[in-house]
């Protein structure tokens, strides 16, 4: 541990060096700006010269707007020159508005700022039972991912993690290009498992350099390693954080080989950073890239599409075959939330699976309630403890909405001492940091209380006292029950491991949901997996300033969010690889999308947060269903070409997309409706009397026969021409009509949903419907 710290200060003192010259240069100018002028005309087997000529490129063409390529060299502080063409530089506005008019140049962007999306899960998705693994799992039909590569975008990687060891793995492929570059110092060795380990932060030192915490692809937050692992961790057995969650620790391609890269720094991603890790994913040999981050919000409009650096360093990745999956958001339940929503993505929402970490709470009447924690300490189980309301002992300092949210140092410790405090759930403090500021004021235990929003949406947190959160409803009784009372009184029973819990899969409050305001003719989120109270590799790094209350560390830890729900789909594209090599990312996605429940484990429709029926903008197409999606007898492929029209319908021009696919592709005179993309749902988010959409299915399984059958969307009439396709061979592709109309007086209901499938009698190919009449 000594040498670790000595390494960090060190580290340290090197980021101080480096920001001190890298701060002279913000002075100078004023903002990070991402100069894109579309894709390379070589390809990835280009020699050095044609990288060094498209910098080269670079400095003259910044030189030719500022005056001198010298000082283009001393502005630009990344040129991108393997599979995107353009260059990140710290720019005047001015500049970066004259940049903007130049005929070669596609689009400017301004950096910005990207957030983070922050065991059972495999066993839940039938992959296995009891810790063996199934007859049909995909994981045999996949030789569980054996040396796919999934690359990480995310916050690095804790090397010594045990899921990341390679014993037993052959030697990496000849394909892959990657490593683990850096001096001695900072470097995070590689091996057969962890095959590459880089990091950009180039845009991060510009923008905020005291995000940075060294020079180093090594996790010193956790998130990527837990992202990570999710997705292609070794099986670790006796996994669990302080006790819960005990068994197993799997990722979904457990053979897999993976790489990290370090695009994000104290919780967030700079943009220029973000298109740095794209490029070097694909160029080094990836399969599937994995994204746990995103906007905060969806984009404005389409005229912003370029602008965000996901969107664009993903299309890039399809176009070279590459399969990106990313992370939905963390802004449910409310709709019109979800953010990397580019039909190219394969965009992941967050369930729930069926276990829980119950405790109990006692009120002085009687009254039992149920919550959720992974503590397991108690408050003697023959005493009633008092209770205060954490808004009634605020500090004078502090307001009582900051006392309410339990911030460190609002609470007056006379008021709370021995006392069990009841915080509110949400605001920007952490939950177990609520506990915290509850603990260092002499609090005995803290019960926290889900608002309106929240509503039955409950997470388990290792809290540092006896602490629960209860559902908003419970949150009510309490409030009534503590008004009522002169001297309200309760207890907490430790938690434990329930399994087997009914009606699960549910969604998870903090989802975000469709439709998307920036793309309403594509569903997103494309699926939903599990993405509540996951375990998973975690960091075991001690901050040499750390003055936490909470030192605790584990190799493992339980966290919940769209971001652990993106690497499980990571891991079933990686299996879906290593089975069936010769599809294309769009096949892949559709696989998982076509086969996917909308069930949970009774039979009933899954519900959401609220307890109401969820749909289609909750979960996509349905929750994953992995050994499913192996043989899903259709797809709906689609190729680049086909995501070019879809640009060119939303108003891009042939010299925008000239520039993108390498001088290959023209707009068409009349490119077909949006709606008309080959894409595994169908959405109409404007019907004005009546619509003929246009899809497509290959077989990819035996010749068969497939017939149609639907339930059409409350209020609208749904025919599908021809209603039976047959397939003579695998590859085979034929193409059908939905006809869409609205009934009269069914109009201005909003958004309503349907389904339609096609059967052989084996196979199952579920498309969800949805359709918005207006008219």
């Amino acid at each position: 541990m000594a040498s670790r710290r000595a390494l960090l200060l060190l580290a340290a003192a090197a980021i101080l060096c480096v920001c001190a010259a890298q701060c002279r240069l913000a002075h100078a100018w004023k903002r990070s700006y991402v100069v894109y002028l579309g894709a390379h005309p070589y390809g990835r087997d280009a020699p050095l010269e044609e990288h060094e000529r498209a910098t080269e490129s670079h400095h003259e063409l910044l030189g030719s707007v500022l005056g001198s390529k010298q000082l283009a060299k001393d502005a630009i502080f990344y040129s991108y020159t393997k599979n995107i063409n353009g260059f990140a530089a710290y720019l005047d506005e001015e500049v970066a508005a004259e940049m903007a008019k130049h005929p070669d140049v596609v689009t400017v962007m301004p950096s910005k700022m990207l957030k983070l999306h922050t065991t059972r899960s495999w066993d839940f998705m039938d992959m296995e039972k009891d810790g063996q693994v199934l007859p049909d799992s995909i994981w045999k039909h996949a030789n569980f991912g054996q040396n796919v590569i999934i690359a990480n975008l995310d916050s690095g990687v804790w090397p010594e993690s045990s899921s990341f060891s390679d014993e037993g793995m052959a030697e990496v492929p000849k394909r892959w290009r990657g490593s683990c570059p850096g001096s001695a110092k900072y470097a995070v060795p590689c091996n057969r498992k962890l095959i590459g380990a880089r990091y950009f932060n180039k845009d991060m030192l510009l923008s905020n350099p005291a995000a940075v915490d060294g020079n180093w692809a090594r996790d010193t937050e956790g998130h990527g390693t837990h992202t990570l692992s999710t997705a292609g961790g070794r099986f670790v057995p006796r996994a669990s954080l302080f006790g819960y969650a005990n068994g197993t620790a799997k990722g979904g391609a457990p053979r897999a080989r993976v790489a990290a890269y370090k695009v994000c720094w104290a919780g967030e991603c700079a943009t220029a950073d973000v298109l740095a890790g794209f490029e070097s994913a694909v160029h080094d040999g990836a399969d599937v890239i994995s994204v746990s981050f995103g906007q905060e919000a969806p984009l404005a409009d389409t005229k912003s599409f370029f602008h965000e650096p996901v969107t664009l360093g993903s299309l890039h990745a399809a176009i070279h075959g590459v399969s990106v999956v990313c992370s939905a958001g963390n802004s449910g339940p409310f709709d019109d939330t979800v953010v990397n929503g580019a039909p190219w993505v394969t965009t992941v929402a967050a369930s729930t699976v069926d276990r829980d970490f119950p405790n109990q709470i006692t009120l002085g009447n009687n009254i039992h309630m149920k919550g959720m924690s992974l503590e397991s300490s108690d408050l003697h189980s023959n005493k009633l403890f008092p209770m205060v309301n954490a808004s009634g002992a605020a500090l004078p300092n502090c307001s009582a909405e900051l006392a309410s949210n339990c911030a460190m140092g609002c609470l007056d410790p006379p008021k709370v001492k021995g006392k069990i405090v009841v915080c509110v759930r949400g605001g920007d403090i952490p939950r177990v940091m609520k506990g915290m500021a509850v603990l260092s004021a002499g609090g005995a235990g803290m019960i926290l209380a889900n608002g309106k929003m929240d509503g039955d949406d409950v997470e388990a947190d290792p809290h540092v006292l006896p602490a629960t959160m209860i559902t908003y409803s419970e949150a009510v009784s309490l409030y009534k029950y503590m008004a009522s009372s002169a001297y309200p009184v309760a207890n907490i029973s430790p938690s434990k491991t329930e399994l087997g819990v009914k009606n699960s899969p549910s969604m998870a409050a903090f989802s975000s949901r469709g439709p998307s305001g920036t793309l309403p003719f594509v569903l997103k989120p494309d699926i939903a997996a599990p993405g509540v109270d996951i375990l998973a590799a975690f960091t075991e790094y001690v901050s040499p300033t750390e003055v936490a209350a909470d030192k605790r560390r584990s190799e493992y830890a339980i966290l919940s969010g769209t971001s652990m729900a993106c690497p499980h789909v990571s891991g079933v594209i990686g299996l879906l690889k290593a089975a069936r090599p010769e599809w294309s990312p769009a096949a892949m996605r559709s696989a998982i999308m076509t086969t996917a429940r909308t069930q949970d484990n009774t039979g009933a429709p899954m519900r959401d947060s609220n307890g109401k029926e969820a749909t289609a903008f909750a979960y996509g197409a349905g929750n994953v269903h992995p050994n499913r999606a192996v043989d899903p007898g259709l797809v709906y492929d689609i190729t680049p070409d086909e995501y070019f029209t879809f640009l060119c319908a939303l108003g891009f021009t042939t010299k925008d997309l000239s520039r993108l696919s390498g001088g290959k592709f023209s707009c068409p005179a009349k490119p077909p409706p949006m709606e008309d993309l080959n894409y595994p749902s169908i959405v109409v988010p404007a019907l004005r009397h009546n619509m003929t959409l246009t899809r497509r299915l290959k077989n990819v399984g035996r010749p068969g026969t497939y017939r149609a059958s639907w339930r059409a969307p409350f209020g609208i009439n749904m025919t599908v021409d021809p209603k039976v396709l047959v397939f003579e061979k695998a590859g085979e592709e034929k193409e059908f009509k939905v006809n869409i109309a609205s009934q009269k007086d069914k109009l201005g209901r909003g958004y309503v949903f349907g389904k339609l499938v096609w059967s052989d009698g084996i196979h199952y190919v579920r498309s969800p419907v949805v359709v918005n009449a207006l008219g």
